[in-house]
Order: C-alpha cells, then structure tokens, then sequence
C-alpha cells in the first residue's frame, strides 16, 4: 500500500488559518508559502530556516501548491483584491496627513 506522503505535511482544518491548507502543526499556509516562494523569490531552504520548518515541510507546501494552484492563485487574488477595496475605503490618516498643504508658521 502507498504512504500519501503530502498528508503527513499538510494539513486543511476548519477553524484554523481560515480552513486553508497549511504545514501540518503550524499556522504556516500553503498559500503563504507559495507567495514566498514564487513572488518573492525565497528559496525553499531560506524559508526553512526562517520559519523553523524542514525541507520536506516546504517542498510539500509547494507541491501541493502546485496541484492546486489556480484555485489558491485566485485565493491570493481575491486576498489582495479586498485589500485594496479595504484601502480605498479607509485611507491612511498618515497619507492624509501628508497630502494636507503646509501652514505657514505663525511667528511672533
């Protein structure tokens, strides 16, 4: 009988890290893992050792990443797309700040 080895790495739980699928015993997502690696350019023992996780905990993060990547990709997507609509809706009150004219400086 075949060991399902990726089982042993991931693992999907409701309730935690919102039902994703994520490195068994940690709160590490597949997704995040992915971004790491495809859109930031770490490398799989960079993020290894980063977050206290083994190889085979990575390359199973982006193997499974890769079974299932359009719908995680459009996971990352929609993510990002609320972001955005959350900022547009709530401006930062720094960039506010920032964006207000000079006053002149009253002086005595």
């Amino acid at each position: 009988m075949a060991t399902k080895i990726l089982d042993q790495h991931i693992e999907i739980t409701p309730g935690i890290a919102g039902g994703k699928p994520r490195i068994a015993g940690h709160r590490i997502t597949v997704q995040t893992i992915a971004i790491w690696h495809e859109r930031l350019g770490k490398g799989a023992d960079e993020i290894a050792d980063e977050c206290d996780l083994t190889l085979a905990d990575v390359y199973a993060a982006l193997a499974y990443y890769f079974d299932h990547r359009a719908e995680i990709d459009q996971t990352i997507e929609e993510s990002a797309a609320f972001v955005e609509a959350l900022r547009q809706r709530s401006p930062s009150k720094l960039q506010l700040k920032l964006q207000e004219p000079l006053r002149d400086e009253k002086t005595d």
